[in-house]
């Protein structure tokens, strides 16, 4: 290792882990405020509050370790162009590039250490962690119970809307109690009560809630259905009703160490995730069989298939039953072979069997719902942890050539600049994931979203620090900005007077422009006044201007693009606006304005697409005969034309008019 690499390396080394650390010790914190609730008042001792710990850290890598490469990046890197470090490696011939590569070899391995460090000890951590807070959950249950939401406690489910006293004295308002059946999964019996209040001691083993001015619910189960309509349930109403909460089982028979808890996707590593992720699609394979054959014999598909002639003629032979005969004369509609009763009977059978198959079908819709976001779970789980250890490395080419641009070490600037790139992955991220756990995002491109929408970013400043450029070049900005609303500048030359000029003296500022001290653009604008009077471009020739015949062409290209775009940009704001309006008749359910203002956006959009591939097509042939290919605009801005064509529009007619005035400039001899 040479001298440079090495003093590169122990430098951000030691920034690395100073600032893992601080991040490390700040998210320990944030983890245990957000989790004071479940250890405070439970009496635990210290080794199970290390334990908890423990096994929480792991959980916090995949946030402090990207965040910890981005902050040291722009520091470390930073510090060297404040301190004209780079300055110095860059006057005896080292690059950007090259004092990156050394430490490029420690991300990558560190990357790589981060992989295997969510594949092998972050499962760990989840399996430990969640287990230890389901043990811990069941000391003291009083103390976890969380309001607006139900809380289990044995055979309870209790429900309240807020909590106020302190502990062994709580207060509660609005309370719904479940309480469980001999079954333990029904719940046949509710309560509910204005107020009521836990009363326990430390050294009891019962819970006892006090309820006030309530009723309680029993439902009854008879074996007739008509007497289940007559009695449905019984109501009963109370001032003060006492229920003790056995505790004995809950908490002397707490074992901590329990990890009986094994089956969450977070828990596996990548051999056990693709061994799951497969036994969850023959799962849902073998579901989709058992249903599909259900849905057949339902529908008694296989008893039709016995009937091979062309016409059936029923005979109904008793009330319920009916046989099937072969008659090759009747072609009529069959309910005309029955009575009116036993259209009615045949009619109620059928609606009948068409409620109970749908019935089944939104019960397997809704199964299949959390059946698709349990295998999306464990597809984000899976490429996650690939995720992770890639984001370490583009996350540090993100930010080692973010702090040589902004030639700032320490910990204000880079700091603010670092939290804010990293919430904006972060948070990508969590939007990205969110999305393809419901089901609305691919769940393959949501774990790697983050990560490519920071690559590009990567790429783009390594380029122009590379290049010793500015982060920004306000001009490039500003210039087209002035030129679209025609903001002229300060020192600027304005050709307002050339309007009063006769046409004589228009065409002799075009000959003799020089020598009468205009400014070489004048001729480009005594041309167009020409124009807007009138005279032509041939008319200009036989005056005795020498104007080259190609840009005759240029003119006439570049007005097929104007005409075209400006056709594309009307129909792209109707077809928006109508689609904005197809939200707002959805929205006030207005079917008819609906189905208009969508088929006419999605007419309009079409329209546009086929004049915008027309001007684009129109820039393609400009550019190509004026033998000006470099200067045609970035297919990113092209492509970005087509949802953004309100943005991109202003900047290319811009472009076009300055390249057909240089073409005009270049034509005249």
């Amino acid at each position: 290792m040479k001298i440079l690499d090495r003093y590169i390396l122990i430098t951000y080394l030691k920034t690395f882990l100073s600032v893992f650390i601080i991040l490390m010790l700040i998210f320990v914190l944030q983890t245990i405020w957000l989790y004071i609730k479940e250890l405070a008042g439970k009496d635990l001792d210290m080794v199970v509050v290390v334990k908890f710990l423990v096994y929480f850290m792991p959980k916090l890598i995949p946030l402090v370790i990207p965040l910890t490469i981005l902050l040291s990046s722009i520091m470390v890197f930073g510090s060297f162009a404040e301190n004209y470090e780079f300055a110095a490696m860059k006057s005896t011939g080292i690059s950007l590039q090259r004092a990156m590569s050394g430490l490029s070899i420690f991300i990558a391995i560190l990357g790589f250490t981060t992989f295997m460090f969510s594949n092998n000890v972050i499962p760990w951590a989840e399996y430990n962690s969640l287990n230890l807070r389901k043990n811990i959950a069941k000391l003291k249950p009083e103390m976890l119970l969380a309001a607006g939401q139900f809380n289990e406690v044995g055979d309870y489910n209790i429900k309240f809307e807020n909590k106020t006293g302190k502990e062994g004295d709580y207060s509660l308002n609005n309370v719904v109690i479940h309480i469980k059946g001999q079954d333990k999964n029904k719940n046949t019996r509710l309560i509910k009560s204005k107020t009521g209040k836990f009363k326990s001691k430390e050294t009891s083993k019962v819970l006892k809630l006090i309820l006030f001015d309530g009723n309680y619910y029993n439902d009854l189960f008879r074996k007739s259905f008509k007497e289940r309509s007559k009695s449905p349930f019984v109501k009963s109403k109370f001032d003060t009703y006492t229920i003790n909460i056995d505790l004995s089982q809950i908490n002397n028979n707490v074992d901590i160490d329990d990890k009986s808890t094994t089956d969450r996707y977070n828990m596996l590593n990548l051999s056990e995730l693709n061994y799951t992720i497969d036994s969850l699609i023959e799962k849902r394979s073998n579901e989709h069989e058992t249903l599909s054959k259900s849905m057949y014999l339902r529908a008694n598909i296989s008893k039709l298939k016995n009937i091979t002639t062309p016409s059936i003629k029923l005979k109904a032979t008793s009330k319920n039953t009916i046989n099937l005969e072969t008659d090759s004369i009747y072609n009529g509609e069959i309910l005309d072979l029955f009575k009116t009763k036993q259209k009615t009977q045949l009619l109620d059978l059928a609606l009948r069997n068409v409620t109970s198959t749908k019935q089944i079908l939104e019960t397997k819709r809704a199964g299949q719902k959390e059946f698709k976001k349990n295998y999306n779970k464990h597809i984000i789980s899976f490429h996650e942890k690939f995720a992770l250890g890639f984001a370490c490395v583009i996350l540090f080419f993100v930010g080692a050539p973010l702090g040589a641009l902004i030639r700032k070490g320490g910990i204000g600037l880079p700091m603010v600049i670092a939290i804010l790139l990293f919430l904006t992955y972060h948070f990508i991220g969590i939007f990205a994931t969110n999305s393809a756990k419901s089901g609305d995002f691919n769940p393959i491109l949501a774990s790697w979203f983050s990560t490519l929408v920071m690559f590009p970013l990567g790429v783009f400043l390594t380029k122009r620090a590379t290049a010793d450029k500015g982060l920004f070049e306000v001009g490039n900005i500003l210039e087209p900005l002035k030129k679209i609303f025609n903001i002229k500048p300060k020192d600027g030359i304005s050709y307002k007077f050339l309007h009063a000029y006769k046409n004589e003296e228009l065409i002799n500022v075009i000959k003799n422009f020089d020598s009468l001290g205009h400014h070489e653009d004048s001729r480009y604008e005594a041309i167009k006044i020409l124009n807007s009077r009138g005279i032509e471009i041939n008319e200009l020739r036989d005056s005795g201007i020498t104007i080259n015949k190609t840009f005759n062409t240029s003119k006439t290209i570049s007005f097929n693009y104007k005409a075209h775009s400006k056709f594309a940009i009307v129909l792209y704001n109707i077809g928006i606006v109508l689609l904005l309006l197809f939200f707002v008749f959805k929205n006030n359910k207005l079917p008819s304005l609906q189905s208009a203002s969508i088929q006419l956006s999605i007419v309009s959009l079409f329209l546009y697409i086929v004049y915008y591939l027309k001007s684009v097509i129109n820039l393609t042939r400009f550019y190509k005969h004026i033998n000006k290919k470099e200067k045609y605009p970035n297919i990113i801005i092209l492509i970005l034309g087509i949802p953004l064509y309100m943005l991109v529009f202003p900047f290319l007619n811009v472009k076009i008019n300055e390249d057909l005035k240089q073409n005009c400039l270049d034509c005249l001899k």
